[in-house]
C-alpha cells in the first residue's frame, strides 16, 4: 500500500507541469473565444444586422475556439488524434448527407458578414427584382416588383451577381426615341434639354446627353437621350414616364413633327 501510494504521489507531481499547462491552454481560448466573439458582435450590431443572427454567430466562433483549446489541453494527457479521426470521419458523412443545407447555411453567413444588401433594399438576382423582406441562415425572401414573393437559397444569391439599386443614389434614364428630319437637329437637342431638365428628380451632374444614333427608313432621325435622376427624390419608372409626357409637350409646343409611322406604333421607348 505504501509503494501504490508512493508511485500515486510521484505521478501527481510529475504531472503538474502538465496539469498547469493544460489549465493555461484552456483558460487563454476561455479569453480570447470571448474578446473575438465581443468583437464579432460589435462589428455586425455596427452593419444593423439582426441581433439574433448576430448572437448566433458570436456563439458559433466562442464555442468553436473553445472546443478547440479544450482539445489542445487533453493532448497533454493523452494522444486525441484517434478521437478526432473518428470525429471527423462522422462530420464527414453527416456533412456530404446535408451539404446543401450546409452550403446554404454558409453562404448565409458570408452575406450578413459582408452585406451585398440588406433588408429594404431593391435587388435584382437570378432574374428576380424586388425588395429584401428577410435575409435568414439558409434563405433570402424578397417581393419581386409585380409583388410575388420569392425565397431564394443563399447559395443561389451567392453565386450570382447581384445588383444593389438602393445603394445607386443616382440613376440614369435612356430615352430611345426618333424625329423627322425636317428641323434643326441642334434646336431638337435643346427642346430635349430643357424637357429632361423639368422632370422632377433631375440631377444636373452628369451631364444630360442627347446623341443621334442613326437614320431611320421613314425620313427619321433617331436618337438616345440620356439624363440622370436622384433616387431618393423618385424612381426609373416615374422620371421616365414624367420625361417622356415632358418631351411631348415640349414638341407639340416647338412644332417637331413625329414621323407619321411612329405616330401609329406608340411604345414606351418612342414619342408618339
Amino acid at each position: 500500500m505504501q509503494e501504490y501510494l508512493s508511485t500515486l504521489v510521484e505521478n501527481m507531481a510529475a504531472s503538474i507541469p502538465n496539469i498547469v499547462t493544460a489549465l493555461l491552454i484552456f483558460l487563454v481560448s476561455l479569453y480570447i473565444a470571448r474578446w473575438l466573439s465581443n468583437g464579432v458582435k460589435r462589428v455586425l450590431l455596427n452593419r444593423d444586422t439582426d441581433s439574433g443572427v448576430t448572437h448566433l454567430l458570436a456563439d458559433i466562433l466562442r464555442w468553436t475556439i473553445v472546443i478547440f483549446g479544450t482539445i489542445t489541453a487533453l493532448q497533454r494527457f493523452f494522444n486525441v488524434t484517434a478521437f478526432l479521426t473518428g470525429l471527423g470521419i462522422l462530420g464527414f458523412t453527416v456533412g456530404f448527407a446535408l451539404q446543401n443545407v450546409t452550403q446554404n447555411f454558409v453562404s448565409g453567413i458570408i452575406l450578413l458578414i459582408q452585406q451585398p444588401f440588406k433588408v429594404g433594399d431593391e435587388i435584382s438576382v437570378i432574374n428576380f427584382e424586388g425588395v429584401v423582406l428577410q435575409i435568414n441562415l439558409r434563405t433570402t425572401e424578397m417581393q419581386t416588383l409585380d409583388g410575388r414573393i420569392v425565397i431564394l437559397p443563399n447559395a443561389e444569391v451567392l453565386a450570382h451577381p447581384i445588383v444593389n439599386y438602393t445603394r445607386a443614389h443616382r440613376r440614369r434614364v435612356d430615352l430611345p426615341m426618333a424625329v423627322s428630319h425636317g428641323k434643326n437637329p441642334e434646336k431638337i437637342r435643346a427642346a430635349l434639354f430643357e424637357a429632361m431638365k423639368a422632370v422632377p428628380g433631375y440631377a444636373a451632374a452628369p451631364a444630360p446627353v442627347v446623341a443621334f444614333t442613326n437614320f431611320g427608313t421613314d425620313s427619321s432621325i433617331e436618337l438616345l437621350a440620356s439624363f440622370w435622376v436622384d433616387t431618393s427624390a423618385t424612381t426609373v419608372p416615374l422620371a421616365k414616364d414624367a420625361a417622356l409626357l415632358k418631351v411631348k409637350e415640349t414638341f407639340a409646343a416647338g412644332k417637331f413633327p413625329i414621323p407619321a409611322r411612329l405616330q401609329k406604333k406608340r411604345t414606351n421607348t418612342t414619342i408618339g
